[in-house]
């Protein structure tokens, strides 16, 4: 079924999250887009200052092309890795930048530890107003990651299909 109208975008520093964005637009045949904020965060120095931007909170400007303006998506699913406990800082750059031109939103979280880091969601709902629709935490690799992906993909589309949009 094609939910058209639906953006993904993302960033991803070790591929986790773009793999997880990439098999969940498939899904739902949406349109996918990477955030690119053009910092080089590759190897030990890399982590560090990813690491270090979280902490801080840092909300560097980002780059992205989509088809449409945001305001104009029936839903946008936003996908990050989670650092240091919070949400990456091109996701937070992005979000606080755009946040209030998203009518619905919905978050996917990477995570590289058995913490779920659930208070990611809130920290991202600080900077859209409209509050999050569904979400979703994954950890690749783990036991439950496709059951995770399945039931996030599963209420996603029942959010679309009663158009409370």
């Amino acid at each position: 079924m094609a939910w058209n109208n639906v953006l993904c975008m993302y960033y991803s520093r070790t591929g986790n999250t773009k793999r997880a964005m990439e098999e969940i637009a498939r899904a739902l045949d949406a349109e996918l887009v990477e955030l690119e904020d053009g910092v080089d965060r590759s190897g030990a120095k890399g982590w560090l200052r990813s690491g270090l931007d979280a902490v801080r909170r840092s909300s560097p400007k980002v780059k992205y092309k989509s088809k449409w303006p945001l305001s104009d998506y029936r839903l946008v699913i936003v996908g990050t890795p989670v650092w240091a406990g919070r949400c990456s800082a091109p996701v937070r750059g992005f979000l606080k930048q755009n946040g209030r031109d998203i009518r619905n939103a919905s978050y996917v979280i990477t995570r590289g530890s058995e913490d779920k880091n659930e208070d990611v969601f809130q920290q991202m709902d600080l900077y859209a107003p409209c509050g999050h629709r569904t979400a979703a935490s994954l950890r690749v690799g783990s036991v439950g990651y496709e059951f995770w992906q399945e039931e996030f993909l599963r209420q996603t589309q029942e959010f679309l299909k009663e158009g409370r949009w």
